[in-house]
């Protein structure tokens, strides 16, 4: 019998804070350490990397490599680079000009951990490392795989995909979008980097085209699902439990702005049992955690 929505399966727990272990090993021998005097700049680094987080990410890189039968170590090398910019992107949401949000992950955000330049700058590096993982041929052997992995990266963290998204974010507090607008904001802010997380262990695997779409069918929904939690999140949670506060998205246009937190919630879940649907191309014992994961969105607290 599948978890009911509202429960979060022991297996998923023990798999994610598995992952969790193996990537931050990667993470921490893939940043930089030095006793230079741009020091501070690698500290600020490690920070924005090293501060938590569930890893949910590279856990998709992990479990759609899984699928293919790809080599952990390389797979990790992918996992760590998604995380980076993941990183490398909340550090500059935190930031006075954007979100301005002081906390994240129940600590100082970066720039009031150190200052604004240091943030700026960390990230700044945290994205261009990202593709110097890529690029090493340690994640991949064939040069193909790895300019594949380099441009869909490149794309979702973008003009086309998170840059984008944050843009339309930043208009946001000031337009008044539809749902159809908000949908679009968000698969480029959030939805465009799971895509590549999903997607991201089929290029290692060098998968059939149609294994690949839907894997990218999944991230689609998956990732409205979300962010339509996540928006549910800011206008409910416990900033206690969160690590960050409440509320900081009341003046944008979110899910929950446009529809109403029942209606939200109605569409989290619908989008959930879409995404799960995508999965049926594969046999169940390879992707029963994947399933596991999008109904641990509907429940997640932070």
């Amino acid at each position: 019998m599948a978890p009911s929505p509202r429960e979060a399966s022991p297996k998923l727990q023990q798999a994610m804070e598995d992952c969790r272990e193996q990537v931050n090993r990667t993470i921490t021998n893939l940043l930089p350490s030095s006793e230079l005097a741009e020091a501070p700049l690698f500290d600020g680094m490690r920070y924005a990397v090293l501060n938590g987080g569930k890893r949910l990410r590279p856990f998709m890189v992990m479990e759609g490599a899984r699928i293919f039968g790809v080599d952990a170590g390389r797979a990790r090398r992918v996992a760590a680079a998604a995380e980076f910019i993941h990183s490398y992107a909340l550090v500059h949401d935190d930031l006075p000009s954007m979100d301005n949000s002081d906390m994240r992950r129940g600590k100082p955000a970066l720039h009031k951990a150190y200052d604004e330049v240091t943030a700026i700058l960390a990230g700044d590096a945290l994205q261009t490392l990202a593709f110097e993982v890529l690029a090493d041929p340690e994640t991949h052997e064939d040069p193909r795989v790895r300019v594949e992995l380099v441009a869909n990266l490149a794309s979702a963290a973008g003009m086309h995909g998170m840059v984008g998204g944050q843009m339309l974010d930043m208009i946001g507090e000031k337009q008044e979008f539809d749902v159809g607008t908000i949908s679009r904001l968000q698969r480029l802010k959030t939805g465009k980097l799971i895509a590549f997380c999903c997607e991201a262990g089929a290029i290692l695997g060098k998968a059939n085209p149609a294994h690949r779409q839907a894997l990218r069918n999944y991230a689609h929904d998956l990732g409205l699902a979300f962010q339509v939690t996540d928006d549910l999140l800011d206008a409910e949670g416990n900033p206690a439990v969160m690590g960050k506060p409440a509320n900081q998205d009341g003046k944008k246009a979110t899910f929950v702005t446009a529809m109403g937190r029942e209606q939200a919630r109605q569409r989290a879940e619908m989008l959930v049992e879409q995404a799960i649907s995508h999965l049926r191309l594969f046999d169940e014992s390879r992707v029963g955690l994947l399933k596991d994961l999008a109904r641990y969105v509907l429940q997640r607290r932070l």
